[in-house]
Parts: C-alpha cells; sequence; structure tokens
C-alpha cells in the first residue's frame, strides 16, 4: 500500500477540463513524450499494444481544428449543420497547448476479441489522464464532432476497423477543478455473492 494514497488521490482528483478553462500556456514536448510512455504501459491481451496516438501540437492543432471543422462542414446534412458547432470544432484549441487523437489500431489476425482491444485503448487513455493529472495538466477527452465519422479515419489514414477512441486537448488551467460528483450510489452498482 506504499502508494495507495497517492493513486487514490490522483484517480479522485482527476476532471475533464473544458478547453475553454485553458490558459494557452505551452506544455514541454517533454511532458507530452512522457505521458505516452505512461500510456504505453496499459494492460493489454497477448501484447497486442492497439493505442495509437497522433499528436498535433505548435501551428498543427490549429490545422487539424481548421480540418475537423471542414470535415464536419462536408458531412452533415444542411438540416443538421450548425454555425456555432462549426465554430467551435475551429476553435477548440485556441487555449490548448496539444490534440492528441487517440485510435484504437485492430490487429490483421483479430485473435483477440475487439471488445479487448477497445478497452486497452481506454486503459492507454486513463493512464495519460491520470499522469496529465499528476502533471497538473488539464485534459479535455472529447468524443464530439467528426469523432467517430469514416471521414476522420479517413483523414488520419487508418484502417476501416481501426477505431477512434476520443480527442485528448491538453493544456493548463488556472481555474479550479470542478468538483467531484458521482449519479449513481457505488452500492447500487456493486453485486456482493
Amino acid at each position: 500500500m506504499k502508494n495507495f494514497d497517492t493513486i487514490a488521490a490522483v484517480i479522485r482528483e482527476r476532471r475533464n477540463r473544458k478547453t475553454a478553462a485553458m490558459n494557452g500556456q505551452p506544455i514541454d514536448h517533454q511532458q507530452i513524450e512522457t505521458l505516452l510512455a505512461l500510456a504505453d504501459w496499459a494492460p493489454t491481451h497477448a501484447r497486442t499494444e492497439p493505442w495509437r496516438f497522433v499528436v498535433f501540437e505548435g501551428e498543427s492543432r490549429k490545422k487539424f481544428c481548421s480540418d475537423h471543422a471542414a470535415l464536419y462542414q462536408a458531412h452533415t446534412p444542411e438540416e443538421s449543420f450548425t454555425t456555432a458547432k462549426y465554430q467551435n470544432l475551429l476553435q477548440q484549441a485556441d487555449l490548448a497547448s496539444h490534440v492528441i487523437v487517440v485510435y484504437m489500431k485492430r490487429q490483421e489476425l483479430k485473435k483477440i476479441p475487439l471488445v479487448e482491444e477497445i478497452a486497452a485503448t481506454g486503459a492507454a487513455i486513463q493512464n495519460l489522464l491520470l499522469g496529465a493529472e499528476a502533471m497538473g495538466l488539464a485534459v479535455f477527452w472529447s468524443t464530439g464532432g467528426m469523432t467517430f465519422h469514416p471521414s476522420m479515419k479517413e483523414y488520419l489514414g487508418m484502417a476501416e476497423e481501426d477505431q477512434v477512441m476520443g480527442i485528448l486537448y491538453l493544456g493548463y488551467s488556472d481555474e479550479p477543478a470542478p468538483p467531484a460528483k458521482r449519479n449513481t450510489p457505488l452500492s447500487e452498482k456493486i453485486s456482493w455473492r
């Protein structure tokens, strides 16, 4: 139990932080590499290590947001398109330091069930999120916009069976984290046998 209190505190304090709460301060490149190395230690059945990261930093993060907004405009039916959502996608990283698209790379042999590969990639994301919290970074895990649309896979050069798991916007924030809350008591989520 030598590290339990530390890891428990990091887990309890981690929050999804909107990019509007970020302050535009850049994160050192080495810190991002450290977080990605931590993500790489996620559990993985048969060591398939299906997680992949596409990192946008500097001007490329703004280019990604511009391209993301363009994908939304090009692939959204006119009756569903909103200028507000387009502008939000366009400006999403204005105050973020880095944007990381995380996806699950499906193995060619497919001997590991898809759900396990998705779970492993989710665990890699959680490692990254917890590491960011411990570093004092703010992260917004987004699945909005065109995250799950085939056009995003094409944009990133992914295979058809790969799956985008989310877009992580990382930065610093001067605002306090929102308070912790859960909608369902833990006792209602556990069945003791």
